[in-house]
């Protein structure tokens, strides 16, 4: 039974999504160990309580030093002892050693299709604003290993969306959630619960 631990700072509409699939059995061999968010008012904790998962707020404005938080922030991580960290809206700075502990170990969701509208500064509205400033005819989400840098580790699963005529930031967000987000992720974790995902040389490789 493959442990997650589930990281979101907002909403929680991927958390839902991983717990309804898990609970209609399209997510095999998978267990919520945890909810952990940096938001006390995150909407996604009020979405743990409501499943009896466990769930905790951590905060990097409850400590005076950013490695204060950091190391109760690991604590909190390793107490709950997962076997895969999911980031699914989750807009704190993983720290190093968190990354290194948990190696191939941490996915996240982003809503474009890396390398596109990708790394520092690019988060929520903000990757559906430039998109749609650009131009461009499809956006999608890609769900990959999380590294030092920012979104630039091995990449599991992507899927394309296309951007329709008059399309706002929040309606395209929406669009890109429900075609894309809230199926790949899923799926990614499904995949990794039942040994199908390796990295060789820097790429994920699936077998079906």
């Amino acid at each position: 039974m493959l442990k997650i631990v589930v990281l979101v700072s907002g909403g929680g509409t991927n958390l839902q999504a991983i717990i309804d699939q898990i609970d209609e059995g399209k997510i095999t061999n998978t267990e919520i160990a945890g909810v952990i968010s940096n938001n006390k008012n995150a909407y996604a904790l009020t979405r743990a309580k409501n499943h009896g998962i466990n769930h905790v707020c951590v905060s990097p404005k409850d400590y005076a030093t950013r490695d204060e938080f950091n190391q109760e922030f690991l604590k909190t991580m390793d107490d709950m002892n997962p076997d895969l960290v999911i980031l699914a809206g989750f807009l704190v700075v993983i720290p190093p050693q968190m990354i290194q502990k948990y190696e191939n170990r941490i996915i996240n969701i982003h809503p474009s299709l890396i390398p596109s509208f990708a790394g520092k500064g690019f988060y929520g509205l903000k990757v559906h604003e430039k998109a749609l400033e650009r131009g461009v005819k499809v956006v999608g989400a890609t769900v990959h290993f999380v590294d030092e840098g920012t979104d630039t580790g091995p990449i599991i699963l992507q899927k394309a969306v296309e951007v329709k005529q008059g399309d706002t930031p929040e309606v395209l967000q929406q669009r890109v959630m429900e075609e894309a987000e809230w199926v790949i992720l899923p799926r990614a974790i499904d995949l990794i619960a039942n040994g199908k995902v390796k990295i060789k040389d820097g790429k994920v490789w699936i077998q079906e």
